[in-house]
């Protein structure tokens, strides 16, 4: 068998959201650096959009697995496509990345039908020989790690050992100044004024901060600071975005679904702050650098922003929103008994003003 020294075509299986793969992209430099060749991520459509923004990335596979939670494709059909073209790629080696909530077997599965010879993963259970290099899972219950670090402890089962990295991206050239351009259409030059941006779209109910809170937050953000504020999103966040800035008025501005994700890290990379909701923002945000204050619904605690200035304001999640995952509910009853209100805008204010 090959050893890890010697591959050069590497699949990495990173399978869930735009948040995860960032989080995951300094283990992934580091595979780079230390092993060279080729590195392919297999990643979902959500996700797939920051690939070209990750420059140790050569190739891209990009396919909604069933055993995660996205839009997914229940075709078994267009699964077995899946195997086929990750057979034919003939990979040496291949390494899965997950948050400890997730169970990893089919990754690790998929890897092993498609006769990749080295696998690495965490897994609670004994994978016997469905991975070559096992490491025994101790996530959440000996301890809890930031999930950048969890990936960066998993390569060194590999003989790869890295000091702490940053997150980082590469914004195309032609990013801000596409992006300054329609922020102007939307009546505002970003090169004038600093500014701030608001990010009240999420993926689940379940991290919702309250449209009247954030429009509370706006107007009391722009009485103290008197600073633009910028609020972003999906196109199918513009109703609560148009809605927030209609209720501020003069001096707060929707965008949400006018950017496109280069030119959304581009306006990140302008702000003099980001306050936004748990979602794939925060580490954009950390990746550029940009101090962000995080509305946290208590979820996943290793998601906080890693290596960047930053607040993070956690808020109790609805009993009957939370997950009905046993190891999550088993956190939320370590962590999160305790009632937690939504954080006002005094608060937040003050957040903002530790970190900028």
């Amino acid at each position: 068998m090959k050893t890890w020294a010697d591959c050069k075509n590497l699949l990495i299986i990173r399978a869930d959201n735009m948040g995860d793969l960032l989080l995951s992209s300094p283990a992934m430099e580091a595979l780079k650096e230390q092993l060279g060749g080729k590195i392919t991520v297999l990643t979902s459509t959500k996700a797939q959009g920051i690939v070209s923004m990750l420059p140790f990335i050569d190739d891209l596979l990009v396919f909604d697995v069933p055993w995660v939670k996205l839009e997914g494709n229940d075709d078994p059909t267009a699964f077995f496509s899946l195997l086929t073209a990750i057979k034919a790629k003939a990979f040496d080696a291949c390494v899965v990345f997950t948050v400890y909530s997730q169970n990893p077997m089919p990754a690790i599965l998929l890897a092993y039908l498609a006769g990749i010879p080295l696998r690495l993963a965490y897994c609670r259970e004994n994978p016997y020989h469905l991975l070559s290099h096992w490491v025994p899972d101790p996530e959440p219950y000996q301890m809890i790690k930031h999930q950048v670090q969890r990936d960066l402890d998993l390569l060194s089962a590999i003989g790869i050992k890295v000091a702490e990295k940053p997150l980082q991206i590469n914004l195309p050239a032609s990013a801000a100044n596409s992006a300054r351009y329609k922020i102007n259409l939307a009546g505002l030059d970003i090169e004038q004024y600093p500014f701030y941006i608001l990010h009240p779209g999420v993926s689940e109910a379940k991290r919702r901060y309250p449209k009247e809170l954030w429009i509370s937050l706006a107007q009391k953000l722009l009485q103290q600071q008197n600073l633009p504020l910028i609020l972003t999103g999906a196109a199918v966040e513009q109703n609560i975005t148009n809605e927030i800035a209609g209720m501020v008025g003069e001096g707060c501005f929707s965008v949400a679904g006018l950017l496109d994700l280069d030119e959304f890290a581009a306006l990140i990379a302008k702000a003099k702050g980001v306050i936004t909701v748990n979602t794939g923002t925060v580490h954009l945000a950390a990746a550029l650098q940009c101090p962000v204050v995080v509305l946290h619904a208590q979820t996943n605690p290793q998601h906080s922003p890693w290596m960047v200035p930053h607040q993070v304001l956690e808020y109790s999640v609805p009993e009957s929103l939370r997950s009905n995952n046993e190891v999550i509910r088993w956190v939320d009853q370590l962590l999160y008994s305790r009632y937690r209100p939504y954080p006002e805008a005094a608060e937040i204010m003050a957040a903002l003003k530790a970190i900028t």
